[in-house]
């Protein structure tokens, strides 16, 4: 059997772009060495993309989150240029969490399933959390050194909760 990294929302935008941080793209050397783990062993991997319209600033996000992020073919919605050249499937996602990630996980019967990237407290939670309740059996995994949060605390809070729901963190 094989394991599925998932390495989420790893773009331009979330890293040193309009919603960047120091503490994002210290993490981009770590989410490569794993990337480059799970390639070597000939295991999958997959990529979220955040990924917003020219309308995003009318969404309910936008709302409340006024800040242009991800719009699709934009060079912040791409993947970190450390990042984009390797291979995997890629699932553009609208909100938090995708829902076309869980069902492709579905009847995989995969080892385990690992998640990396950004942010810990939004998207990297919702996704974990969802691929425990379409695949309550399958080992869950966040590695915390390969993530970043909003901030510092929210990242510690969000680890801490995925705990709570049987999310291995290490």
């Amino acid at each position: 059997m094989k394991r599925l990294l998932v390495v989420v929302d790893m773009q331009k935008d979330f890293i040193d772009g309009s919603l960047g941080t120091r503490e994002a793209l210290s993490i981009v050397p770590r989410v490569k060495e794993k990337i480059e783990e799970y390639m070597a062993t000939a295991d999958d991997v997959v990529f979220t993309l955040d990924t917003h319209e020219e309308n995003y600033l009318d969404t309910q996000e936008g709302k409340k989150l006024p800040v242009l992020h991800c719009i699709r073919g934009s060079e912040g919605w791409e993947l970190h240029s450390s990042l984009k050249d390797y291979e995997g499937k890629r699932f553009e996602k609208r909100t938090f969490g995708s829902d076309e990630l869980s069902a492709y996980i579905k009847g995989r019967n995969y080892e385990s399933i690992e998640l990396v990237g950004l942010c810990t407290d939004i998207c990297v939670i919702s996704n974990a959390l969802l691929l425990k309740a379409f695949s309550p059996e399958t080992p869950i995994r966040v590695d915390s050194s390969c993530c970043a949060g909003v901030t510092p605390q929210s990242h510690e809070n969000a680890l801490n909760a995925m705990k709570v729901c049987h999310i291995e963190v290490v």
